[in-house]
């Protein structure tokens, strides 16, 4: 089917983007490095190390290849069935991203006035539960 690979290189491309604009930001760049931080009072909760940066720049650029090699587009020296947890995994966790802590982030945050709590009401939340979706679809086709 080839919708399935479509979905995979999608997502792959939404991965690499993310994990691009993280490598961005370890080298320096401003540009949306704020708006990516929850806040409380107009302060960020926690200000990211740069290995914390690059860990999950890494993270990222691992799911854009998960998925492409779920969809047999890539060979991993991982089982077909690892390869399909892996990824139904991924699903799940992005879903959990989506819905959030209840308090900073996800759809059922309790702070929504910040400008972190609107760009995740808007972009963040609805990008991960897409994301989730055809992380799913790859998993599970």
């Amino acid at each position: 089917m080839a919708l399935i690979p479509s979905i995979a290189i999608a997502l792959s491309v939404a991965f690499t983007s993310l994990s691009l604009m993280h490598v961005y930001w370890l080298l320096g760049g401003p540009v949306g490095r704020l708006a990516a931080i929850p806040e409380i009072d107009g302060k960020p909760v926690f200000q990211p190390s740069a290995v914390a940066t690059f860990v999950v720049a890494a993270g990222l650029a691992l799911c854009a290849l998960l998925l492409v090699a779920t969809a047999g587009m890539v060979a991993l020296p991982l089982s077909k069935s690892v390869l399909v947890w892996l990824t139904r995994g991924l699903a799940l966790g992005l879903l959990l991203r989506a819905m959030g802590d209840f308090q900073l982030v996800g759809f059922f945050k309790c702070v929504r006035h910040t400008r972190f709590a609107c760009l995740d009401t808007a972009v963040y939340s609805p990008l991960c539960m897409a994301m989730a979706i055809g992380s799913a679809i790859v998993g599970f086709a």
